[in-house]
C-alpha cells in the first residue's frame, strides 16, 4: 500500500508538472505572438542608458514569462554584435525583476480559477477566426493549465505532510539555522539546473509550501537557490559563441550568485522582514492543513530579492562588466557570426528576426564593397583586388547560409503571420544577395581571363555607366531593408524594364560592330557575357524588391 501511495504521488506530481509546463509554454507563446511588435520596439529602443536597459529586460521578461528566454536572447544579441556588454548586463538585471511576475501569478489560490479559465479560453483558441481572440483564448487556457497543474501537485503533496518517514528525511532542510539554509539553497539550485526552468521550480516550491509540506524558511531558501540555477541555461547557450556573449552569460551567473551570497549573510533577518511586510503569518495552517498565506510570502521574497539586488548592483554595473571581461579574455581572429544561440524553445521569434535583419544589412554592406572592388578591378586588374573580390564572395556564401539556417530554426517556433512573412522575405533577400555576389565575382573572372583584350573607350564608358545604373537600381530595391518608407515596388518594375531594354540594346549594337569587322569576335563575346552578368544582377535586384514588398505587406 505504501509503494502504491508513493507511485500515485510521483505520477500525480509528474502529471501536474507536465500540465504546468504546457500551460506556461502556451501562455508564453500566445503573449509573444500578441506582443511581438512591442518586443521588437522595446529592443530597438535600447541605448547605453543602464536604467532603460533594466526596464527593457523587465518588460520583455514579463511578456515571455521567463528570465532564461530573455537572457538567451541577450546572449544572441551580444553574439551578433547588436548589443554592448554593459547594455546586456542591464537587460539581465531587468529580466530578474520581470520574472518575479510569474510568482505573483501562481501565488493566486491554486486551482480556484483553473477550470474556469480553461473553459473560457479553449473555445476562442480552437474555433475563433479572429487571431486576437485566438491569442486571448490561448492566454486564458495557458493560465488555467498553470493553476490546474499547481492544484494537482499541491494535492499530491498533501499526504507527505503527515508521513513521518518523509518528514524525517527533510527535517534537516526545515531547520532554522544556516546549515539548513545552505542545504536548501543548494537543493533549489541543483533541481533548477535539472528542470531547466526556474518558473517550474517556483511552482513546485509554492505547491509544497501551500500544501503544508515545507515551511517559509525552507521555501525562501529554495527560491534563492533557484535564482542561481536558472543561470545555467544562458551559460549553456553561450557555448561556441563570441567572447562578449560568454561574458554576458557569466555576468548573469555572477550577479545572481553575488546577490544570493549577500542575502544569505543575513537570511534570518530577511525572512523576518518579509514576514513583517506581508499580512498574515506565512506558516499559518488552516483547518484543512493548508497554508493559505505562504504563496504570497514566497512571491514577495522572490520579488524583493531581485528588486533589491538590482538596485544594489546597478551602480556597479561597470565593475561587473570589467570583472567578467577580466575572467573571459578575448579570443584571436574572432568575428560576429549569426549562429543559433540556445534551444529552439528558448528563442523569441521577434528578437531573432531583429538579429537576422541586422545580418541582412551587413550582407548588403559587403555587396557594396564588393561592387566597388569589382569596378576597380575592371579599371586596373590587380591580382590582390581579385583575391579580395573572391573573399567577399565566400563571405556572402557564409552569410546566406547562416541567415537561412537561423531563420529556418526560428520558424519552428510558433509565430504570427507577420513574423512568418518577415522570415520568408529575409530568406529570399539573402538568397538574391548571394546570387548578386556570384555575378560580381563572375564579372571579375571574365576580366581576369581576358585581361589582355582591349575594348574601345566608348564601349568601356558605356559599360561602366550601365554598371552604375544597375547598382543604383540595386540600392533602390534594397532601400526597404533599412526604411520601409523608401520602398516603391511599381518604380522598381519600371526601372527594371528600362535597364533590361538598355542591356539588349548594348548587345545588339556591339554585335553590329562585330559583324562589320570593327571589333574582335573574342572580345565581343567577353563583353557580351559581362553585359549579361550585369543584367542578371538587375534581375536579382528586382527579386529583392519583391521580397522586401512581402515583408512590408506583413507590416501593413
Amino acid at each position: 500500500m505504501e509503494n502504491l501511495d508513493t507511485f500515485k504521488i510521483i505520477y500525480t506530481v509528474m502529471g501536474g508538472l507536465g500540465i504546468f509546463f504546457y500551460g506556461m509554454r502556451m501562455m508564453s507563446d500566445a503573449l509573444q505572438q500578441a506582443a511581438s511588435d512591442v518586443i521588437t520596439n522595446v529592443i530597438n529602443s535600447l541605448t547605453s542608458n543602464r536604467i532603460l536597459a533594466v526596464v527593457v529586460g523587465m518588460i520583455v521578461t514579463m511578456i515571455v514569462q521567463s528570465s532564461s528566454v530573455t537572457t538567451v536572447m541577450v546572449v544572441g544579441f551580444v553574439n551578433a554584435g547588436l548589443m554592448q556588454l554593459t547594455q546586456a548586463i542591464g537587460v539581465i538585471f531587468g529580466s530578474n525583476i520581470g520574472t518575479t511576475i510569474t510568482g505573483w501569478i501562481i501565488s493566486i489560490k491554486v486551482g480556484k480559477y483553473g477550470l474556469l479559465l480553461i473553459g473560457l479560453g479553449i473555445f476562442p483558441a480552437l474555433f475563433s477566426k479572429n487571431p486576437k481572440f485566438q491569442t486571448a483564448g490561448k492566454v486564458f487556457f495557458g493560465i488555467g493549465m498553470v493553476f490546474m497543474g499547481l492544484e494537482l501537485m499541491s494535492g499530491a503533496f498533501k499526504p507527505l505532510r503527515s508521513n513521518s518517514e518523509f518528514l524525517n528525511m527533510i527535517s534537516y532542510f526545515s531547520g532554522d539555522h544556516y546549515g539548513a539554509y545552505f542545504a536548501s539553497i543548494l537543493t533549489g539550485c541543483l533541481l533548477t539546473i535539472i528542470v531547466q526552468s526556474s518558473s517550474a521550480m517556483l511552482g513546485i516550491t509554492i505547491a509544497l509550501a501551500s500544501s503544508g509540506v515545507i515551511g517559509f524558511n525552507t521555501a525562501a531558501a529554495l527560491v534563492l537557490g533557484e535564482n542561481i540555477g536558472t543561470t545555467i541555461t544562458a551559460i549553456l547557450a553561450s557555448v561556441g559563441t563570441t567572447t562578449n556573449a560568454k561574458r554576458a552569460a557569466r555576468a548573469h551567473a555572477f550577479f545572481n550568485i553575488f546577490g544570493v551570497v549577500v542575502v544569505f549573510s543575513f537570511l534570518p533577518f530577511y525572512i523576518n522582514f518579509i514576514e513583517w511586510l506581508i499580512p498574515g503569518m506565512a506558516d499559518f495552517v488552516d483547518a484543512s492543513g493548508d497554508k493559505p498565506n505562504i504563496a504570497t510570502h514566497i512571491a514577495a521574497s522572490h520579488t524583493f530579492f531581485n528588486v533589491t539586488s538590482t538596485l544594489l548592483f546597478l551602480p556597479f554595473l561597470g565593475v561587473l562588466a570589467r570583472f567578467v571581461t577580466r575572467i573571459t579574455p578575448d579570443q584571436e581572429n574572432e568575428g560576429n557570426h549569426l549562429i543559433f544561440v540556445g534551444e529552439v524553445s528558448d528563442t523569441l521569434p521577434a528578437t531573432a528576426i531583429v538579429q537576422a535583419s541586422s545580418e541582412v544589412k551587413k550582407m548588403k554592406d559587403v555587396l557594396d564593397r564588393m561592387f566597388k572592388a569589382t569596378k576597380g578591378y575592371l579599371h586596373n586588374p590587380d591580382p590582390s583586388v581579385l583575391a579580395k573580390i573572391q573573399d567577399y564572395e565566400r563571405i556572402t556564401d557564409n552569410m546566406q547560409k547562416e541567415v537561412t539556417v537561423f531563420l529556418c530554426k526560428v520558424m519552428e517556433r510558433p509565430m504570427s503571420e507577420h513574423q512568418s512573412k518577415q522570415s520568408q522575405s529575409m530568406i529570399k533577400i539573402v538568397d538574391e544577395f548571394e546570387s548578386i555576389a556570384d555575378y560580381l565575382d563572375r564579372i571579375a573572372r571574365y576580366k581576369s581571363k581576358y585581361k589582355n583584350q582591349v575594348l574601345p573607350e566608348e564601349i568601356k564608358t558605356q559599360y561602366f555607366t550601365y554598371m552604375d545604373d544597375v547598382w543604383d537600381f540595386v540600392n533602390l530595391c534594397s532601400a526597404g531593408i533599412y526604411d520601409g518608407g523608401n520602398h516603391h515596388l511599381e518604380l522598381s518594375y519600371k526601372k527594371s524594364e528600362e535597364l533590361r531594354l538598355l542591356a539588349d540594346d548594348m548587345r545588339d549594337q556591339h554585335l553590329v560592330k562585330v559583324s562589320s569587322g570593327d571589333y574582335d569576335p573574342l572580345s565581343a563575346l567577353t563583353h557580351s557575357d559581362m553585359v549579361v552578368a550585369v543584367r542578371k544582377i538587375r534581375a536579382h535586384a528586382m527579386n529583392v524588391s519583391t521580397a522586401v514588398d512581402l515583408s512590408h505587406q506583413a507590416d501593413s
